[in-house]
């Protein structure tokens, strides 16, 4: 597959939502990272239905619940011609739901329409200031789970890592809330414990800042320690890719080959 054009590079700020079933929302907080290659979003209803949680672990039934709403995902961007495809690779919501394209239009340099192609939504993002300048993704799996993945982004002065759940989803079962609503009270911390966590790195300056997360109380983490090298992600050292995320595998990440995706997935009729 080949790179995304040049435009679509940065972190993408969604600031409007509307469909055809009349939804209309520009409160929750979405934001869309874009490298070459590799795409990273994540979506957090606002305002939250209930407070926020320390950690997965000490949830109520009830915040587990509301976690559900979230969504997010990360893999493989395509862009041929005004059409962009969003290959999910890494979901929060359980996978094998209807292919992610796009028709896409741009009102200037910063400023980004995306149509459902059967007319069903509308969007408008807005490019994040200081998302531009040094750009790259990672994508990693678990020393000893091939399957599990994560992936490492940076645009300009913003991160994203995205990291599989220890527990799979089981694939085309409706939304998450459906399948956390029949799972047993241990099984349920390991569903929702999909990471999707954004923030800022400072120019390498400061520890890597967590200031959104699937997660409850991610945020104010550090995702990583300071680098002044980070434009060039072989200066990540090794030992500190393996731990990443708050679920770590337990052998650790280890770098692999950029993925590409195992069958394509269709326009929807």
């Amino acid at each position: 597959m080949k790179t995304v054009p040049d435009a679509y590079l940065g972190v993408w700020r969604r600031r409007l939502l509307t469909t055809t079933a009349g939804l209309r929302d520009e409160t929750s907080e979405v934001y869309w990272l874009q490298t070459a290659r590799l795409h990273a979003d994540v979506r957090l209803p606002r305002p939250q239905p209930l407070p926020p949680a320390a950690s997965l672990e000490t949830c109520s039934h009830a915040q587990q619940m509301a976690l559900c709403e979230q969504a997010g995902f990360a893999g493989v961007t395509d862009v041929n011609g005004d059409i962009c495809q969003w290959y999910r690779l890494i979901d929060f919501q359980p996978p094998g739901g209807p292919a992610d394209i796009g028709c896409m239009r741009f009102e200037g340099s910063d400023r980004l329409l995306e149509d459902g192609l059967d007319g069903s939504y509308h969007e408008v993002w807005q490019r994040v200031p200081e998302s531009d300048g040094v750009n790259w993704g990672i994508w990693l799996q678990a020393a000893e789970q091939p399957a599990r993945q994560a992936c490492l982004l940076v645009a300009g002065d913003y991160f994203m890592f995205a990291a599989d759940r220890p527990q799979p989803l089981a694939a085309g079962a409706g939304h998450l809330r459906e399948q956390l609503a029949g799972a047993s009270p241990a099984l349920r911390p390991q569903w929702l414990a999909c990471e999707l966590s954004f923030g800022r790195h400072r120019n390498g300056a400061t520890p890597w800042q967590i200031t959104h997360s699937t997660l409850p109380g991610r945020v104010g983490d550090a995702l990583l320690p300071s680098y002044w090298r980070f434009a060039d992600p072989a200066n990540l050292p090794r030992e500190d890719l393996a731990c990443l995320g708050r679920y770590t595998p337990a052998a650790g990440w280890v770098s692999a080959a950029l993925p590409t995706p195992t069958a394509p997935q269709e326009v929807p009729a």
